[in-house]
């Protein structure tokens, strides 16, 4: 089990959080009425430097920590046979949460927060095993060539074989305990993540949309499939996500049902060079390879110096002996030899590998795709682009609109605010291996673009990064997260790698603010070592972290200027009987009491009443409350009625609306 962690002080955290408007002091609690009102302006990046997250002692299981504003329950350290192998994505069942592992899936019992019970972690190779559920069956991604359709380990040696799996794998878990494989689901490029939409006009089926961004399959391992053709060609699988329609009455007759481009037209996206810190990096790693005499070249692509890779370096060497008739070790004369045909060769490598003409990057693909059936539209993040699509018809997806940004290396994942007015889009620069948090490296990059919906239209508003500075043995970068259902705001946690857990608001999109937050130093203070949070999800109450290196971690928010006790139980009051981050719900709120007063103290931290106003409001709630049968009615009938006024104020018509609302329907519920 995990050793006791060191945290820091109070006192350094508060000195700390003067400093930083971005992070709330830890520890901070105060009663609405009491809370001073945040500020609520970002500040520059040269004011992170200063974050308490920064330059913390390194450790797997014993790494300082530094907690704002939520309370982290328990820390739950993966199974034998899975610690230490990948734990990547997050589903959620009933009490269960299903967590993606490169070995297979584990499942926790988390109805008790502070103590996950694990249930089963069955042994099934691939990656990256993303899961995601609907009622009683579990679906599983497959993409890198070690997955077997019998979920066997040891992988395929063949370089065609039917025992191969990439794509997705539909498992019954009615006994939950004991998954169960009804089918495999072959895709051409193999699905690195996918994505189950659920249409509200077919009930008989859900629907999968497949993200998959490896190289394409061999026709003769999978017939349909053709990489070696341009990419305007209707035959080629380069610009398609393909679509899975599982039957509910027999999931075993999953099958591929379409494949839709939804890129047809599209540019090449516009691309930043690297940062600072890169610079720095690749200039230390160049003079270091020089001076044990690598071989040194232009990447033909950037134009900047590269290290040869060895396993190009040596057949090269190999055959320049063979040429002269020798054996054995190359000499002095074979390696100044090598040296001037080395460029050539890497221009020839890199121009076979961009393939035929009219051809398109292997990249030119949805990393993930993020519906909302309710609106009947989806976020595709496409790796160049962040699409809106209109998926009213499920197997004829529709592109709507495109953003690009030469700021974004990777679009990588999206998520819409609960009215379908705004998106955001994370940008996966490094791709999740890489220091990409340091302070050389742009508050602007591998960070969150945040959009408002205009006419089904994209409109830039801001990016988010977390306040901090990441060392450069922390992969670090904008990851997976979901929306957390407090009501009239947007507000959304999410994993960053080694740089924690974020959570902020963007209710403005204009001027997105940290609230909260979790963070461990480094795996390794003295190399790169993978860690940090895959993904992170709200769940019926609870915060639910995928730790990369050790497990799963579970938290919780508390009260601080920023958050109330009451908009963290009006949260609570949402329940899903299941969810899958990337099939986004709409998130509706019952009644309660709790809803109204959340209303109350948002009222209140805008500015929009004064105090007699809002005590006057929570003491008719009170006596609401306290009152039952026509009493309360009455008493519920009176307030609103009050509340008419305030809808008029001028301040935040819309959120005295909400309140107004609230309180109506609380009334109806007493009829």
């Amino acid at each position: 089990m995990f050793t006791s962690v060191r945290l820091l002080s109070g006192s350094a955290a508060v000195r700390a959080g003067r400093y930083v408007a971005f992070v709330a002091v830890a520890g901070l609690t105060a009663c609405a009425s009491a809370a001073p009102k945040p500020d609520m302006s970002p500040k520059p990046a040269a004011d992170w430097s200063r974050d308490p997250r920064n330059n913390m002692t390194a450790g797997l299981f014993d790494a300082q920590e530094y907690v704002s504003n939520m309370r982290v329950t328990a820390k739950a350290v993966s199974p034998p046979g899975f610690l230490g192998i990948t734990n990547s994505d997050l589903a959620f069942t009933g009490k269960y949460a299903i967590q993606g592992n490169y070995n297979g899936p584990v499942i926790w019992d988390i109805s008790d927060p502070a103590k996950p019970v694990l249930v089963t972690a069955y042994s099934c190779p691939a990656s990256q095993n993303d899961i995601s559920v609907y009622r009683n069956l579990m679906f599983m991604s497959a993409e890198a060539n070690n997955g077997r359709v019998d979920c066997m380990p040891g992988g395929v040696a063949d370089t065609v074989s039917a025992l191969r799996m990439r794509g997705v794998r539909v498992f019954d878990i009615s006994d939950i305990k004991a998954p169960k494989l009804v089918a495999n689901v072959q895709t051409c490029r193999g699905s690195h993540t996918h994505t189950v939409l659920e249409d509200p006009k077919d009930k008989a089926n859900v629907y999968i949309y497949v993200s998959g961004s490896s190289g394409i399959r061999s026709p003769n391992e999978l017939a349909g499939c053709a990489g070696n053709v341009s990419s305007d060609d209707p035959n080629s699988s380069r610009l398609r996500i393909e679509i899975i329609k599982v039957p509910l009455s027999d999931p075993s007759k999953a099958a591929v049902v379409g494949r839709a481009n939804i890129f047809a037209g599209l540019a090449d996206n516009p691309r930043h060079g690297p940062s600072d810190a890169d610079i720095a990096a690749a200039s230390a790693s160049l003079a270091a390879a020089r001076a044990r005499g690598a071989f040194i070249a232009k990447n033909p692509q950037s134009g900047a110096e590269m290290v040869v890779p060895p396993q190009l370096v040596r057949p090269m060497l190999d055959s320049i002996v063979k040429a002269r008739g020798g054996s054995g070790a190359a000499n002095g004369a074979d390696t100044v030899a090598a040296r001037a045909a080395v460029q050539g060769a890497l221009n020839r490598m890199f121009a076979t590998a961009a393939g035929p003409a009219g051809a398109v990057s292997e990249r030119s693909q949805c990393h993930d795709i993020t519906v909302y059936p309710a609106l009947g539209l989806a976020g595709g993040a496409c790796e160049g682009h962040g699409l809106l699509l209109d998926i009213s018809n499920p197997l004829n997806p529709v592109r709507l609109d495109a953003a690009a940004d030469s700021n974004f290396a990777y679009w990588h994942s999206a998520t819409f605010n609960n009215d379908g007015t705004k998106m955001l889009f994370s940008d996966e620069w490094g791709g999740g291996s890489a220091p990409k948090c340091r302070a050389g490296d742009k508050p602007e990059w591998g960070a969150n673009a945040i959009f408002t919906i205009e006419n089904r239209k994209l409109k830039f508003q801001s990016y988010y990064k977390i306040p901090s500075f990441q060392s450069a043995n922390e992969n670090c970068v904008a990851h997976n997260g979901s929306l957390i259902p407090i009501p009239g705001r947007d507000v959304m946690v999410q994993s960053w790698y080694q740089g924690g857990i974020s959570v902020f608001d963007w209710t403005d999109p204009a001027k997105p603010m940290e609230i909260a937050s979790f963070d461990r130093g480094p795996v390794d203070s003295t190399r790169m070592a993978m860690g940090g949070s895959w993904s992170v999800y709200w769940y019926n109450g609870k915060i639910v972290s995928s730790e990369i290196a050790r497990g799963l971690d579970v938290a919780e928010l508390v009260p601080s200027q920023f958050v109330s006790q009451n908009e963290i139980d009006a949260a609570k009051t949402v329940q899903w009987a299941y969810l899958n981050a990337q099939g986004q719900p709409k998130i509706e709120w019952p009644a309660t009491f709790a809803l109204s007063r959340a209303f109350t103290d948002q009222l209140e931290r805008k500015g929009c009443f004064n105090s007699a106003r809002i005590a006057a409001i929570r003491s008719s709630l009170t006596a609401a409350e306290r009152a039952s049968g026509g009493e309360r009615a009455t008493a519920l009938t009176q307030l609103a009625g009050t509340l008419d006024a305030d809808t008029r104020s001028g301040c935040d018509d819309n959120k005295a609306k909400m309140l107004r609302k609230s309180v109506q329907d609380l009334q109806t519920t007493m009829l």
